[in-house]
């Protein structure tokens, strides 16, 4: 790791006081004689550049370049819950298969449980070249202390390229532990992946408020790793199983941990708008809570979920369950309708997937109509109910067929 060094025998008190007032960080601090550096320091070399001559210097470690020819295999988590594999492993399974064709990768299922025989058939069902299945009866329950030895020891054994998870609340506990034993980075919340001309991975996110999309790449470090949201990337089709099942050792895996399991509470089922097929979904156009009632005889007639945007949920207007973007849910609906949403980055990640979009909005310039099949430009109240009889048209001519 690079540095910045101070020759403190070379340092003073005009000196150290001279730093301090030209670092823009506040990051010198100067007691008992020695001048040090604090966490504030952002790097940006000014008391190199403009400060006294020798007195700070920059060390940059030479970088050992690691043999990526030693490492091979996408490998894919396959996240359960009561025994039933979590959809979205299945999606990062297509996305690592697309990869593979590029790379040349074979791509991997990794199944952690036990009695999960059933969990590792079906992963080949979905054209995987290996499952490897660790199954124990003290991996039953989902822990991430074992569980993090467990990969680790997979890892060590089978050097892997690319580690993909689900950004699931179970994946975004466990993937910062593995990515920190490992000593490799990792970026959480991608929404897109892609590679490099060197076929490294990019892994892509909207970084400052979605003002960006942030393009992170690892070309040193070994594995990489990311996790993705659920309804980002789409299911492979099933195929005739070809691959085969490896099932590990367990006896060597250390299955010590702090954490006892005292209970486990299960959310009772509720729908989940993430699998809706038809959404109206509203934003801030909405004047009062009570005029929502508007969009009502447009639900049932189309039988749609209802989604938000934050400021709904801020206002106490809808369930927290009901958002939709990167801070909510990610949804690919068959038919979305967005009506008075400004179309902020974090949601129009969260839908823009989806297969068919209609927008109304009395902004020209609304960055939804750039994404949508169809754009409506007016106000919601006034468009709403020639909605409505467009929709009953419809309807009437499909009775009449």
């Amino acid at each position: 790791m690079s540095y910045i060094k101070i020759n403190q025998e070379k340092v003073t008190k005009e000196i150290a006081k001279e730093l301090q007032q030209l670092c823009p960080f506040g990051a010198f601090d100067y007691q008992d004689g020695v001048l040090s550096i604090n966490a504030g320091c952002k790097m940006c070399r000014a008391c190199i550049k403009k400060g006294p001559a020798g007195v700070c210097e920059f060390i940059e470690d030479k970088k050992v370049l690691i043999d990526k020819t030693k490492y091979k295999g996408i490998a894919v988590f396959v996240e359960m819950h009561n025994k039933k594999a979590h959809p979205v492993s299945y999606e990062l399974i297509g996305k690592a298969q697309e990869i593979a064709k590029i790379t040349k990768d074979e791509v991997y299922a990794v199944v952690i449980g036990h009695d999960v025989m059933h969990v590792a058939k079906e992963a080949l069902t979905y054209g995987v070249d290996k499952v490897f299945l660790y199954d124990d009866p003290q991996f039953n329950d989902f822990n991430v202390e074992v569980y993090t030895n467990v990969f680790e020891s997979f890892f060590n054994k089978y050097q892997n390229n690319i580690i993909l998870m689900g950004s699931t609340p179970l994946g975004r506990s466990f993937a910062p532990r593995i990515a920190a034993r490992l000593k490799t980075g990792l970026t959480a919340d991608c929404t897109m992946l892609d590679l490099t001309k060197n076929n490294d991975l990019l892994q892509i996110r909207p970084a400052f408020g979605g003002n960006i999309m942030a393009k992170i790449h690892t070309p040193n470090h070994r594995p990489q790793m990311a996790t993705i949201r659920y309804k980002m990337f789409n299911k492979p089709e099933i195929v005739e199983p070809f691959g085969v099942i490896i099932k590990e050792e367990t006896d060597q895996i250390n299955k010590d941990s702090r954490i006892n399991l005292l209970k486990i509470d299960n959310k009772p089922i509720v729908d989940d708008i993430s699998d809706a097929e038809v959404i109206i979904a509203v934003g801030r156009a909405f004047k009062k809570e009570q005029d929502l009632a508007l969009i009502e005889p447009l639900r049932k007639k189309l039988n749609a979920s209802i989604g938000c945007t934050r400021p709904l949920i801020e206002n106490g207007w809808c369930d927290i369950r009901q958002q939709i973007g990167l801070s909510g849910r990610t949804v690919k609906p068959k038919l979305i309708i967005n009506l008075g949403i400004s179309g902020a980055v974090h949601f129009i990640e969260g839908m823009k997937e989806s297969e068919l979009i209609i927008s109304v909005n009395n902004d020209p310039n609304n960055k939804l109509f750039s994404i949508s099949h169809y754009s409506i430009l007016g106000d919601i109240y006034d468009v709403l109910p020639e909605l409505n009889e467009l929709i009953d048209s419809l309807l009437e001519g499909e009775k009449n067929v």
